[in-house]
């Protein structure tokens, strides 16, 4: 049997020995929108509000405003930005805001900038760096940030780009799916850690926020890092949000506008309906993916993949990971937190960082790792140098179909769990009917 796994830019077809028992966990068939140029723009004159608030269309609100800034995701999300941008600027030129006083600003955290053609591919509109400026926010420059002191719950200090905070509306627009730290994706998080300084994002990356329970994909109900989220919204004096969900081919299945925590409730309400899948059983041999291209263009991002199927992995299982890793690793600071994981292993690394205030850069990411390590054993088919390959921690696959086949021998079960779309899916026992 051959399921196809999203695998860089065009996909790999996975071999699966004909006698194994094969289940295939994919969303339920999504609705798309036929007209998604249209579905954008009824968004922006139907918006959603904040309960007892007045609804105002994006023009209405414009007309009170002499400054914009549009906050994008980065290269990393694959947000349908060529649908929106232009008719959500278009609206806000023709209600009086000038063009030089509108911005577009890429909310890459800590990520590193996207430049040239790569911003060209993540705007995928050319008229819209034409008549805007489009920037990336850059986490360790001070003087583009303001400092509007410390989340009350747990002392957060917030500082956040300059040209968001300081903008007549601020939107963040983004794509809204799992996310196996704060829950889900978009709204909120597109402001922190997308536009937050180092020292914002740092602090609710640390080993205290990380190792809550609560932390974890698809989860909203008292997860640390959504509450300071929230937190930070008031503390910027709130933002509209416009956020999209797409379906397994990347077609838009919904965008909504509006008030961005009431927007980011709806588009979360739609997708659970899709993103969880139950099943009922765990598995001695899971197979996944990194979500294809561009989440998986480094080793960094494919860390989502193996959290995102743990649930379903049986202690001791094997969990095999396709990411094509076209860029590598990741950053420098992510690549000195593996060397530390390689050399005295899961346990001593969580123990190295239990106390840390502040996290070092991208090691939180390592730290995720160590949930799925502590679950199973995890194999890896990429295109990684060998280099890179002995910083990730785990065993590499050259070849996928014997790696398959071994694992099925070695456990002596026949059952194989196959997640074509990675972290964007994410699987779940059933407690009334689970097999272990």
């Amino acid at each position: 049997m051959q399921v196809p796994l999203l695998y860089g830019r065009d996909g790999l077809a996975v071999s699966i020995p004909d006698d194994a028992d094969v289940t295939v966990i994919r969303k339920p068939e999504m609705p798309t929108l036929t007209k998604p140029g249209d579905a954008v723009r009824d968004a922006l004159i139907s918006p959603i509000s904040a309960t007892g608030q007045p609804t105002r269309t994006l023009k209405e609100l414009s007309a009170d405003a002499s400054s914009a800034c549009i906050a994008i995701c980065d290269i990393t999300r694959p947000v349908p930005n060529q649908l929106f941008l232009r008719p959500m600027i278009e609206t806000l030129a023709s209600a009086g805001i000038p063009m030089g006083k509108i911005v577009v600003l890429v909310a890459t955290g800590l990520h590193r900038p996207n430049l040239g053609d790569e911003l060209a591919e993540l705007i995928g509109d050319p008229w819209v760096l034409e008549h805007v400026d489009v920037v990336n926010h850059d986490a360790l420059a001070d003087r583009d940030h303001i400092d509007l002191g410390e989340t009350a719950t747990r002392g957060t200090p917030v500082k956040i780009d300059r040209r968001f905070v300081e903008a007549d509306l601020r939107i963040a627009t983004g794509l809204v799916e799992p996310h196996f730290m704060a829950g889900y994706s978009g709204g909120r998080k597109v402001i922190a850690p997308g536009l937050a300084h180092a020292d914002t994002i740092k602090t609710f990356h640390n080993h205290a926020f990380m190792s809550n329970p609560a932390a974890s994909n698809c989860n909203l109900h008292l997860n640390p890092l959504h509450e300071e989220q929230l937190q930070i919204v008031k503390m910027i004096g709130g933002a509209l949000g416009l956020n999209t969900v797409i379906d397994e081919h990347r077609n838009l299945s919904m965008v909504n506008f509006g008030e961005i925590t009431a927007s980011h409730d709806e588009a979360v309400s739609f997708v659970q309906q899709y993103c969880r899948v139950p099943v009922d059983r765990m598995y001695r041999t899971v197979i996944t993916s990194a979500a294809g291209y561009p989440l998986d263009k480094t080793y960094y991002q494919t860390v989502k993949g193996m959290v995102g199927a743990v649930d379903i992995l049986e202690p001791g299982g094997n969990l095999i990971v396709v990411s094509q890793c076209s860029e590598g690793l990741g950053s420098d600071e992510y690549a000195a937190a593996q060397v530390r994981l390689t050399q005295v292993g899961p346990q001593g690394f969580l123990k190295s960082i239990e106390r840390k205030p502040l996290a070092d850069i991208d090691e939180w990411q390592t730290q995720m790792q160590t949930k799925a390590m502590t679950r199973g054993k995890i194999h890896l088919y990429s295109s990684l140098s060998s280099k890179h390959q002995a910083l990730t921690g785990v065993t590499i696959v050259k070849n996928l179909n014997e790696a398959i086949q071994r694992s099925i021998d070695a456990s002596d079960c026949k059952s194989v769990a196959v997640i074509p779309e990675g972290p964007y899916v994410v699987p779940y026992v059933q407690a009334d009917s689970a097999v272990t």
